[in-house]
């Protein structure tokens, strides 16, 4: 039995696999485009169905499509976005700058789908695609793709992630550890304290990804080749939005101008932005995890996070920071692919942006990994670390720093040789202090009580 069948588009003839469900179009960019192996994500299809979906509701409602067609292209598109027929979505990322292949791969499908079930002969072209343009499409796609990820993940999993922190901050705040600038001994800091900075990085990015999703939620559909709307009635871009809208639960508005929503991505290379602050974010607490646990015995050692598996292939019993360092690698990850969008959305030449295929793959694959991320590192991290309390105070004990306290009472010069003195002897600084200061040991005590240094103030 032969393997292909023969199918044709407006350049002719071609054989695409018998299970094939896409045509000539998708074939033929199958063939042009073996670049990476790399495909469009799934939530990139689902939204692509999605927008499939809301425009033959329109275009129904405005009398353009017969009922019977357009409820079969729904019927069509809905099992798409149940993800069954992924595998029929073969196109390479690195593919024509405008996502033509992708469009038309799901408007094959879709139409293969709607066909088959339907009876009807529903063309990829007129029917499926009717009133939209791959130019107003791909860009739609990727602004709904990131919506759907940013309200329905990563935004969760950021309050996740705050939560987390702030729980764990109420479970260890108590204990006091020494502070650290550029990685030396400095004034104490209470754990609660180390925590809410951490705490307040993750909320900060937050409320600005927040800000984002009312320029994400403004859509191009309807501005079609150019953005003058050929092709498209007056009416379908507000009711085309207004499906999308009660199909997946987010509010989508006609964009403000077409032609800025088609020549350029502008909207989400600010989202990257923010995707990259909360990446720096995420690293740095991640890196604190990582020095905090470092040890167990000729490290800081402050902290104990969970064993998760062995850390050496050669050395029994070692065990690794595996999610922090997971999270920063994640986090090096969005920061590239920042980049990526950065140079790509200069692709904006006259009325068209031609690395729209790329933008969508990096920018989706840094919602995904930043929400995948931090639930990790709030379940598998922060939630589950023990503290060393022993370390903490043995470290606070002998830390020569917390002379700083008797700067206005003995001034910084003999504060300083206190503390160059008691590091040189290994002391306790309330020791030396005693020796060299008319203070009692009392008097010292409240004077340099850790906790007590936490709060600020002068002594």
């Amino acid at each position: 039995m032969p393997n292909t069948r023969t199918t044709k588009d407006s350049m002719g003839s071609l054989e695409v696999p018998v299970g094939a469900l896409y045509q000539a179009q998708t074939q033929r960019a199958v063939n042009n485009f073996p670049v990476s192996g790399l495909t469009l994500p799934v939530s990139f299809i689902r939204a692509l169905a999605y927008i499939k979906q809301a425009a033959a509701q329109a275009n129904k409602h405005l009398n353009h499509l017969s009922e019977e067609k357009a409820d079969a292209i729904i019927t069509a598109a809905q099992e798409v976005i149940d993800e069954k027929h992924l595998e029929q979505f073969p196109v390479d990322v690195f593919q024509t700058g405008s996502g033509t292949s992708s469009n038309m791969n799901a408007n094959e499908v879709i139409a293969t789908l709607a066909s088959q079930a339907s009876g009807l002969s529903i063309h990829a072209n007129d029917d499926v695609n009717m009133g939209q343009s791959s130019n107003d499409v791909i860009p739609t796609t990727i602004h709904v793709s990131c919506a759907t990820l940013l309200v329905y993940e990563l935004l969760p999993a950021l309050t996740h992630l705050s939560q987390s922190i702030a729980a764990k901050g109420q479970e260890v705040g108590h204990y006091v550890k020494t502070g650290r600038t550029h990685l030396m001994d400095a004034m104490p800091v209470s754990l609660a304290q180390t925590l809410s900075g951490w705490q307040a990085q993750v909320d900060h990015a937050q409320h600005h990804i927040q800000s984002q999703l009312s320029e994400i939620c403004k859509l191009s559909q309807g501005g079609t080749a150019v953005g003058t709307g050929i092709n498209a009635d007056p009416h379908f871009a507000k009711i085309f939005n207004e499906n999308l809208s009660a199909n997946l639960g987010i509010k989508f508005d006609v964009a403000d101008n077409f032609f800025f929503g088609i020549s350029s991505q502008d909207s989400v290379v600010n989202l990257s932005g923010t995707l990259k602050t909360l990446a720096v974010a995420i690293m740095k607490i991640a890196n604190d995890l990582r020095w905090m646990n470092s040890g167990p015995l000729a490290g800081l050692a402050e902290i104990e996070l969970e064993a998760l598996q062995p850390g050496s292939s050669i050395m029994p019993g070692k065990v690794n920071p595996v999610i922090p360092e997971a999270a920063a690698m994640a986090c090096a990850q969005v920061i590239g692919n920042d980049t990526t969008i950065t140079v790509a959305g200069q692709s904006g030449n006259f009325e068209l942006n031609v690395m729209l295929p790329v933008i969508a793959f990096n920018i989706i694959q840094s919602i995904e990994i930043l929400t995948n991320i931090s639930h990790l590192l709030a379940d598998k991290a922060i939630s589950s670390f023990t503290v060393n309390e022993s370390n903490l105070d043995k470290a606070l004990a002998k830390n020569p720093i917390l002379v700083t306290a008797l700067n206005p009472i003995i001034g910084y010069e003999k504060a300083a040789k206190i503390a160059k003195l008691a590091y040189k002897q290994q002391r306790p600084i309330i020791d030396v202090a005693k020796e060299h200061t008319n203070l009692t040991h009392q008097e010292l005590e409240v004077i340099l009580d850790p906790t007590k240094l936490t709060q600020g103030g002068i002594s």
